[in-house]
């Protein structure tokens, strides 16, 4: 209904028989001012409200839940110092596990010795991956360090043949350089690599855990760490290429 209808409708009940009661009529439009003046008003103040809660919901986070009654709040100031940061643990990592006797490989790099062990490893997907070979550092107390561990990929780490070779990723020789290494499964007695046209001896051991592991490096005076090999080849004692 608009203004001038109701307007209308007070004019319709206020008619009297001498004519219409004009005080009655103009006590009835402030009436009707105000109401409309404060409904707008209420409008108003809800959807202020209404945008007050919705930008909260966004921008707040819940507060602690309510404490029984009688109990203090604890409260911040200017006067209360910050809460003294505790350090966290230092992470500890776990020696190596080494599988049978661990290889003096004879190079040195200061107090520490070059050594070549066999560890366990497990690869997801491949049961038949147990092992891997790690070229790491024994120190003079007996303490290992692992810095490059190989394994296979694919397959058995039995299979004979040559398996995965380390190589040195820095590419750029330093006084504790991992020389070029890796493992072959058969009766190998001699292993030789090629690069640049020259072939080189590498030095090997049988694995104390199975004589048919031959683990085998190449020194770095005769192969710098870092050079891949242009081919590599394992034969038997009497000569046979394997």
């Amino acid at each position: 209904m608009t203004e001038m209808d109701e307007l209308r409708r007070v004019m319709r009940a206020t008619e009297r028989a001498d004519g219409l009661d004009i005080a009655d009529i103009m006590r009835r439009g402030r009436r009707l001012r105000r109401r409309r003046r404060i409904g707008a008003g209420v409008a108003a103040a809800v959807a202020t409200v209404a945008v007050a809660v919705g930008v909260g919901a966004v921008t707040t986070r819940p507060g602690p839940p309510d404490l029984p009654a009688g109990e203090p709040v604890a409260t911040a100031s200017a006067d209360t110092p910050p809460p003294t940061p505790t350090a966290a643990p230092a992470p500890t990592e776990a020696p190596p596990r080494p599988l049978g006797t661990v290889v003096d490989s004879g190079i040195r790099y200061g107090a520490d010795e070059r050594v070549f062990f066999m560890v366990p490893v497990d690869v997801p997907q491949l049961p038949r991956v147990t092992i891997g070979l790690v070229a790491g550092r024994r120190a003079p107390d007996g303490r290992l360090t692992s810095d490059f561990l190989v394994n296979d990929v694919s397959g058995s780490d039995r299979r004979p043949g040559f398996h995965e070779i380390g190589y040195d990723q820095q590419r750029v020789p330093t006084d504790a350089s991992i020389p070029t290494f890796g493992y072959f499964v058969g009766p190998a007695a001699r292993i030789v690599g090629t690069v640049d046209g020259r072939q080189v001896e590498a030095r090997l051991v049988r694995w104390s855990e199975d004589p048919e592991v031959v683990i085998f490096w190449f020194d770095p005076t005769t192969l710098t760490p870092g050079i891949p090999l242009d081919g590599i080849t394992a034969r038997t004692a009497q000569g046979r290429r394997l």
